[in-house]
């Protein structure tokens, strides 16, 4: 198996290397496509093989958006699905040209009674989700979105950060303003006033920090959480 980098892959023995390649198929989105509509995570379960395609849930009657994840090479969903068979209230949208392996999602859940292997990877990663979405909540319900802004830019930077290093790198201002929980045009000034204290030199694309020190002025709070 073409193991593009991913950890998993590395790790299988050969009879469930086999079986991947038995039961699994890749599927290629296009950015700006907007897949699982047809009801597919009920019979499927992915792994992100290349790209970005992000989970969000968004608020119909004022348009309000909230990114709750932007999965990447290695990534799986949707877990909770797997874990319980119940359909949640999530969107997914294609940020990047992307591929993805698409499993029978019966088999994934044989594989988690079964496959030692598979257990050992599956289930802590399971738990840096939970731990994700426990972290997003927080920082939502009790910090400013400068604060939130400035703690982002330095877990982008910060390799040891599984769910963020490099997470912005030719992200739109739009969509961070989404994993923020905010507009543009907030995330726009914040990035003015950063720039203006020579904080960071924000291009089109890609914000580079300049003064880490000063960024973890910013975020003491919040790292201590």
């Amino acid at each position: 198996m073409q193991h593009y980098g991913i950890e998993i892959f590395k790790d299988l023995e050969q009879s469930f290397e086999e079986q991947f390649l038995q039961y699994g198929k890749i599927v290629s989105f296009k950015k700006k496509e907007t897949p699982f509509l047809n009801g597919e995570l009920s019979k499927y379960f992915y792994i992100v093989l290349k790209g970005k395609i992000k989970s969000f849930q968004i608020n119909f009657e004022n348009a309000k958006e909230q990114t709750l994840f932007i999965y990447r090479a290695g990534d799986m969903f949707d877990t909770l699905i797997l874990l319980d068979g119940k359909a949640h209230d999530v969107l997914y949208e294609v940020l990047e040209n992307s591929e993805v392996l698409e499993l029978p999602i019966a088999k994934v859940r044989e594989w988690l009674k079964t496959n030692e292997k598979f257990n050992q990877h599956f289930f802590p990663y399971i738990a840096s989700q939970m731990r994700h979405a426990e972290e997003l909540a927080s920082d939502l319900s009790l910090h400013s979105t400068s604060e939130r802004l400035s703690k982002l830019l330095l877990q982008n930077i910060n390799p040891n950060d599984a769910h963020y290093y490099q997470l912005l790198q030719n992200l739109s201002k739009t969509e961070i303003a989404k994993l923020l929980g905010t507009v543009r045009n907030v995330v726009e000034r914040h990035l003015k006033e950063l720039e203006a204290e020579n904080v960071i030199e924000n291009q089109r694309k890609n914000i580079y920090v300049k003064d880490v020190k000063k960024l973890l002025e910013n975020t003491e709070q919040l790292l201590l959480n």
